[in-house]
């Protein structure tokens, strides 16, 4: 049965990754270089200044402000708009495409973008959930089926990936990235950036992909968004720009530029990050546009004088194109200005508007501008993506906890289920943050989705008990994501009591607990991880009556839970449009959990920022005793995660225990699957560089691989060290420097793995 079901699971996942891909279509391969650049020189050959500058210019165009649509509208038609953004609606895509062909002078087409973050209506995992697959692969799949989706909507290009490191998950942007970690982060980011645009640019059913926000943004002081970032150069070239660097190297047409001033500098305006670092020395060819209003906000920044010299700033610094947000202005005519003045080089207009309309002729928008507004829902609802992401919602989730094998439930000797919780019968929680109303996605509850699993055979009863308390500040999101009606009120002390009462009269007790999806995303940062609301003395109070208690939870903060005693935990991150199908599969055992943790899960917020990944510092054996009052320890370890079988490493062999500078180091482990389920484990590992110039961390990732075992199978994994993987940023001599040194390696399920070897890089 396991192999049928494993066969039809690749077989609809092969379905779903042609569609999305294009297969099959007859296509004109992609144009050279050289007749790009040959187009592109025509164009400019006959525009005027202005013309150039409205290139440069991305409006909001929403179809509930009328009279900021008609003023648009005029500016379309007179050639000054070169991309809109939230226009998700293939008719009025087409509209406004219409009006710049048709009424234009010289009928440059528009580029369409959205915040395409974990799919379009077939919504995925939250982006860190998929982090926690720790598969690039299904990475990859899953972003291309949301660039298939967004695509037959009239979509060219997403505002992602979001690659964002953050060591602060008090940062509501979490919810965006990929965690902690720079190797992980740079393998999540390039495998989004392939998902998304297909193995070129303008491949069919793909779009551009516009990694963000460069660069430092989640580091964000205190995990307050906006706020600004002070990072050293070690920890910006060694920690926060590798995953941007793997995004460019994977061939991302775009990059977004971040609001906040990266050591007192705005990203916007940052000549060093845009020019130098990502154009010069990472060699990008696409465009930059500023994160929505960040070139305006130059004058809030207290570094420009006026929106025209912030326009100058910004465009100086390598921004070719303005997120103009409702009810601001374009700043970018003022570029415009300056060359009719004299004092900008026309070619230096030139230089910023060639990527933007290469990115176009590319796509083969001036031959195909518009969208075929039939074939739109059909694509956007291919039974094939509602698979593929059930699929990525069971390899997202993390096992926390399983005490006495609570999980997998048994439905052959449950009669009676409690299920509880603000989030049990939630949705449209489910789907998370970043998921818009206008692009109609759809979602069962958890509630749902386990009354489908188990029938009429179990009794399966419900109460709320407690209800999260709404936002101090509303969500600057709230207009255009789906948010469900005020609830009407509710005693909790007495649903508490209901709870008690319910999980006493049942075999077993799920409580699907964490934060609504509003309480993550942009400006959703939190000062603490605590259960918002009455959730602990609810869960307290439901564990209490000594049933099987199992926690589900929609998060994707490291929420404190671990000093509960309740016996399972599952963190299910928002685990998407089939998220109530898998959770379900997971409860009873018809999938398994393989999830591993992408960011250190801490005890409170009190620790922050935290990383696996420190310096030995001084007297590095009491790291653990750093507070007087609580352990520094964390509840759980980055790249932990539990399975419903057991998994052993062994026989760890360094095949090349010495190298010379610049040779790779091949290393070998058994992974025994050594429990009587059907599992997968990530084995991970960890280095250490034991001698060198700048002192390094007790461990960093720098391998990593998701195997499928049967039970009693053994696997013999081999890793490759690049020697890339060697290499590290010494602020001191400023460059990137490899030495000489004996080096420390260990294989296992987390970073606290103990089986290890060494070799060493000769001088």
């Amino acid at each position: 049965m396991g192999l049928i079901k494993d066969f039809a699971t690749s077989l609809v996942l092969g379905l779903a990754i042609a569609t999305a891909s294009g297969a099959g279509a007859q296509t004109a391969p992609p144009p050279s270089d050289a007749t790009v650049d040959a187009r592109v020189d025509a164009l400019l050959g006959q525009m005027t200044p202005e013309e150039k500058a409205g290139q440069l210019s991305q409006y909001f165009y929403f179809t509930q402000s009328p009279r900021l649509a008609t003023a648009i509208e005029r500016q379309m038609a007179a050639g000054q708009v070169g991309a809109v953004l939230f226009t998700t609606d293939p008719r009025l895509v087409n509209r406004a495409q219409r009006i710049a062909i048709e009424q234009s002078r010289l009928k440059i087409p528009l580029l369409f973008g959205f915040d395409v973050v974990h799919g379009f209506r077939t919504i995925f995992p939250a982006p860190i959930g998929m982090a926690a697959s720790w598969d690039p692969a299904l990475v990859e799949r899953s972003q291309a089926i949301a660039a298939r989706e967004a695509r037959a909507a009239g979509m060219h290009w997403a505002f992602g990936p979001m690659v964002d490191i953050t060591l602060d998950p008090r940062w509501g942007r979490v919810f965006e990235g990929a965690g902690e970690d720079p190797f992980l982060g740079a393998a999540m980011a390039a495998a989004q950036v392939r998902g998304f645009q297909g193995p070129y640019i303008g491949a069919p059913g793909h779009i551009i992909a516009g990694p963000k926000h460069f660069a430092g943004y989640g580091a964000a002081m205190g995990g307050r968004d906006y706020d600004e970032a002070e990072i050293s150069d070690s920890q910006l070239h060694n920690l926060y720009l590798p995953p941007f660097k793997a995004a460019v190297e994977a061939g991302a047409g775009n990059i977004m530029a971040a609001y906040m001033a990266l050591n007192g500098v705005p990203a916007a305006a940052n000549r060093w990050l845009l020019t130098d670092v990502l154009r010069k020395e990472w060699g990008f060819k696409g465009w930059v546009v500023s994160d929505s209003g960040a070139v305006a906000s130059l004058v809030t920044h207290g570094v420009a004088r006026d929106d025209a010299d912030a326009a100058l700033k910004a465009f100086r610094a390598g921004t070719n194109m303005e997120m103009i947000p409702p009810g601001q202005s374009a700043t970018m005519p003022a570029v415009a200005a300056a060359v009719t003045a004299g004092t900008l080089p026309v070619a230096q207009l030139d230089a910023a508007v060639r990527p933007i309309l290469a990115a176009k002729i590319r796509l083969g928008l001036f031959e195909q501008p518009y969208v075929d507004e039939a074939r739109a829902d059909a694509v956007m609802n291919d039974p094939a993506h509602r698979v593929a992401a059930r699929i990525a919602a069971e390899r997202s989730a993390v096992l926390l906890r399983n005490d006495g094998a609570v999980l997998p439930l048994d439905r052959t000797r449950l009669r009676s289920l409690a299920v509880i919780g603000p989030l049990a019968d939630a949705a449209r929680d489910i789907m998370g943050s970043w998921v818009f109303d206008l692009n109609h996605p759809q979602a069962r509850s958890v509630l749902a989705g386990i009354r489908a699993k188990v029938g009429p055979g179990v009794r399966v009863d419900h109460v709320e008990g407690v209800r999260i308390p709404p936002r101090l500040h509303p969500s600057p999101m709230a207009a255009l994501e789906r948010n469900k009606p005020a609830p009407p009120p509710l005693d909790e002390t007495a649903g508490i009591a209901r709870a008690v009462e319910l999980a006493r009269q049942a075999d077993a007790a799920v409580l699907v607990l964490g934060e609504t999806q509003e309480m993550s995303g942009e400006m959703a940062s939190r000062a603490t991880f605590d259960l918002p609301g009455r959730q602990r003395e609810l869960l307290d109070a439901v564990t209490a009556t000594g049933k099987p208690v199992i926690v589900v939870l929609m998060t994707v903060r490291p929420l404190t839970i671990h000093d509960s005693k309740a016996p399972a935990i599952l963190d299910v991150w928002y685990p998407g449009s089939e998220g109530a199908e898998a959770v379900a599969n997971l409860l009873f055992g018809d999938a398994t959990p393989g999830g591993k943790l992408p960011y250190t899960w801490v005890r409170s917020a009190a620790q922050l920022p935290m990383t696996y990944a420190r310096l030995p510092s001084h007297d590095p054996a009491k790291a653990d005793q750093r507070y007087q009052e609580a352990s520094n320890a964390p509840a759980w370890p980055f790249g932990f995660g539990l399975s419903y079988t057991t998994f052993a490493y062994s026989r760890l062999t360094v095949l090349t225990p010495k190298v010379r500078p610049g040779e790779p180091v091949s290393v070998t482990v058994d992974l025994t699957n050594t429990g009587s389920r059907p599992g997968e484990e990530v084995a991970q590992l960890y280095l250490h560089q034991r001698l060198g110039e700048a002192s390094r961390p007790v461990r960093q990732l720098k391998g990593f691989q998701r195997v499928a075992l049967k039970p009693g199978e053994t696997r013999t994994l081999r890793f490759t060290i690049a020697p890339a993987d060697l290499r590290y940023w010494n602020a001191a001599q400023r460059d990137w420097v490899a030495e000489a040194s004996p080096f420390d390696l260990w294989i296992g399920g987390s970073s606290a793995a103990e089986l290890g070897g060494s070799f060493a890089v000769a001088p």
